[in-house]
């Protein structure tokens, strides 16, 4: 018998890669951000890994690769397949008041843009 492990979907542009920092290339994806690989291992010891990308798929794997991060992923999607919880620098919780939501993707920014 297999332990259950619950499902996360990470999101690649901003959370794995220093994404923001260049300008967008569909055929290249940024260097892995420092510290990625170390969090991709803690969280994979509990937990069901997919790489959730608007990327493309082929081109993603690859970087999971040629990174050494591949290990960790059951999967890459484009797919919002049901999950625990969804880890991505562009989103917001939402908490069940619609009003108080309003206000937060008025004021949203994206960490990286909150640097100078």
């Amino acid at each position: 018998m297999t332990d259950y492990k619950k499902r996360i979907l990470i999101d690649l542009d901003g959370v794995l890669n220093e994404y923001g920092k260049e300008k967008f290339d569909e055929n290249s994806i940024p260097q892995i951000k420092k510290g990625a690989k170390e969090f991709l291992e803690k969280l994979s010891n509990d937990y069901e890994l997919y790489l959730f990308t608007t990327r493309n798929l082929l081109l993603s794997a690859k970087w999971l690769l040629s990174n050494s991060i591949d290990e960790y992923f059951k999967d890459v999607t484009n797919v919002k397949i049901p999950a625990f919880l969804h880890i991505d620098d562009r989103a917001i919780c939402f908490n069940g008041d619609y009003k108080n939501t309003i206000n937060e993707v008025l004021e949203f920014k994206v960490y990286w843009n909150n640097f100078p």
